[in-house]
């Protein structure tokens, strides 16, 4: 399918700056941008009129569990330790792989109308997702969730059969948390990072308690006993980074890691403030995730980034602690490298045709005193006016184009009735 964009504002996420023209697709690429021009003898299956509307590349949610959507709004008195033992997990033991299938397509559905083009999902029946995704037209990027209960056995067969099952599809290895995961399971984690040479992302430092714990277990951080075991020889990173010390940030600096964010599931859960300004000030490599809708409840990357800008802020004292250019590009661009998505990850000729319009005519984005600064701090799932994956539009203007939502939500609705109860 060919597409064309015109009368455009685009953010290519190269750098901050807007240009006005137009864009066009060709299946799952993106085949021009530029001032607008005469395309001879070129028949396009659509032309959009953007009437000055903005493109740029999707959001990427590097941390999530999609079909957590089952959780939402259904333990929120709990912090972390209560809400996963006493709540989630018993209820994570009902489920099957068909309610995966039908809440991870709810999580999809939310997404979409918000601008996320990829999740970076750790959760199991990983099955169920998959086809879930494909049937949407969803890019979904998996993440081991091995720990102590199971998953190690056949972490080594994901990994295998996900990454050819198909182009939307991909999985990197990783486990749950060092206070779920033994000694024995670690250096397993280990071993086949080594052996395919590969990078493993985890749970770390969530809250204060966790690394408490580690080192009355081992002497030292969780950061510390993974780079010591090697578990990150090859790469990766940690999901919510809230408790890393200095010398936990070092090692991440030097390994290349990953940091994701989590500020939302953060505050919810009581586990604490992440100091995003300390990553910045070092340079590292940073992205945003949304976490569960249990722990949000949202599913949203607008509030993620205004949070992860503000609440440094507060911590420093200083309200331009962080640049929210940085922060969108965080939720942008550093998604995308940090789930291997390397031709997702601005908007260029030649990259995935994963591109979002934000509708310059919402009140929040007016005045456009600065587009960019508009999006971190005022913006909502609301702005969101198209979504496309792959070359194909998703979502348009309220409208879903492979997500039936009457089913969906009619098979939830059922399938919660064995999971309200514990």
């Amino acid at each position: 399918m060919s597409v064309r964009f015109y009368n455009a504002r685009i953010l290519s996420m190269k750098d901050q700056s807007i240009t006005e023209g137009e864009l066009c697709v060709d299946n799952d690429r993106i085949s021009y941008i530029g001032p607008a021009v005469e395309h001879k003898d070129k028949v396009f299956d659509r032309e959009i009129d953007c009437k000055g509307n903005l493109l740029m590349p999707g959001l990427k949610n590097a941390h999530t569990h999609s079909a957590m959507t089952f959780s939402r709004s259904l333990a929120d008195e709990y912090c972390l330790n209560d809400w996963l033992f006493k709540a989630i997990f018993p209820r994570e033991d009902k489920l099957t792989p068909e309610a995966v299938y039908w809440f991870s397509k709810l999580a999809y559905a939310d997404y979409l109308s918000g601008g996320i083009t990829s999740c970076f999902d750790m959760y199991f029946h990983r099955e169920a997702s998959a086809k879930a995704a494909v049937e949407t037209g969803f890019r979904h990027v998996f993440c081991g969730a091995a720990n102590d209960f199971g998953g190690f056995e056949s972490l080594e067969e994901y990994y295998k059969t996900l990454n050819d099952y198909d182009p939307l599809v991909s999985f990197i290895l990783g486990f749950h948390a060092e206070y779920t995961t033994c000694e024995d399971n670690l250096k397993f984690m280990s071993e086949l990072a080594h052996k395919y040479e590969a990078p493993v992302f985890t749970h770390i430092s969530e809250t204060k308690d966790e690394v408490e714990g580690c080192k009355e277990r081992y002497g030292v951080t969780p950061a510390v006993l993974f780079d010591k075991l090697g578990i990150f020889d090859f790469g990766g990173g940690g999901f919510h980074c809230t408790w890393l010390t200095d010398e936990d940030r070092d090692i991440f600096k030097n390994r290349g890691l990953w940091s994701v964010f989590n500020a939302c599931s953060n505050l919810k859960l009581a586990s604490g403030i992440t100091p995003v300004y300390k990553f910045i000030e070092k340079d590292m490599k940073i992205a945003i995730g949304t976490d569960g809708a249990g722990s949000n409840n949202a599913l949203s990357m607008f509030r993620e980034m205004y949070l992860d800008t503000v609440l440094s802020n507060v911590e420093t004292h200083n309200a331009a602690a962080v640049d929210p250019f940085t922060i969108l590009k965080a939720g942008t661009t550093g998604g995308a490298l940090c789930m291997g998505l390397n031709d997702s990850d601005v908007l260029d000729v030649g990259k995935k045709a994963d591109i979002i319009m934000i509708d310059m005519n919402k009140p929040s984005m007016q005045p456009e005193n600065n587009i960019p600064r508009n999006i971190v701090y005022s913006a909502d799932n609301s702005v969101v006016k198209m979504t496309m994956i792959d070359g194909k539009i998703l979502y348009e203007d309220g409208k879903f184009t492979s997500i039936d939502m009457d089913e969906v939500i009619k098979n939830a609705q059922e399938l919660m009735e064995g999971l309200s109860e514990v």
